[in-house]
């Protein structure tokens, strides 16, 4: 029967990806993140790397090279994004590791009511310590939910205009 990863594999790599999208298991590495600081995060990257998000919004897309994800982690700060890791999967050796987390990503307005919640699912690969590619499976329809809401009002309600809420259960309405 194969064995699992040793725990050095894991601790030397798996908290890798974990590190720019997580609040454990490096408390360091989570002030970098939540804070913004993108220079520290793209130290995790190799040069090449690509980041995939699918979708049909204005978050989707293909990025390639560390200036590309730059770009969007900066957007992603400035949303005030956070993440919360549940559950993290690593496996393979330090050339080839696969690592695969559960996570909720929130925004919170002002007044810290919940304006987007999303459940995914993040497929990383890395090697020899650098992040080499990674996929974000979410719900894309809360994403573009998320879209409508940051574009500003868009809900007409006794004369006034109104950004769209979190609904109960998830998803954006009047």
């Amino acid at each position: 029967m194969a064995q699992p990863p040793s725990k050095s594999i894991s601790d030397a790599f798996g908290w890798k990806l974990v590190w720019l999208h997580s609040e454990a298991p490096h408390p360091a590495g989570l002030r970098r993140h939540q804070s913004g600081d993108v220079k520290a995060l793209l130290r995790l990257y190799a040069d090449d790397v690509k980041f995939v998000l699918p979708g049909n919004n204005s978050w989707a897309g293909e990025f390639h090279g560390k200036e590309a994800v730059a770009s969007w982690l900066r957007r992603f700060h400035e949303a005030g994004l956070k993440v919360q890791p549940h559950e993290i999967v690593v496996g393979g050796p330090p050339w080839n590791t696969t690592v695969c987390i559960r996570i909720t990503d929130r925004a919170t307005d002002a007044g810290g009511n919940v304006i987007y919640e999303n459940r995914a699912v993040l497929f990383g690969k890395i090697r020899w310590g650098k992040i080499t590619f990674y996929e974000v499976y979410e719900d894309t329809e809360r994403v573009a939910a998320l879209d409508a809401y940051l574009a500003g009002p868009v809900v007409r309600r006794n004369g006034l205009n109104e950004a769209p809420r979190l609904r109960e259960g998830g998803g954006y309405g009047a």
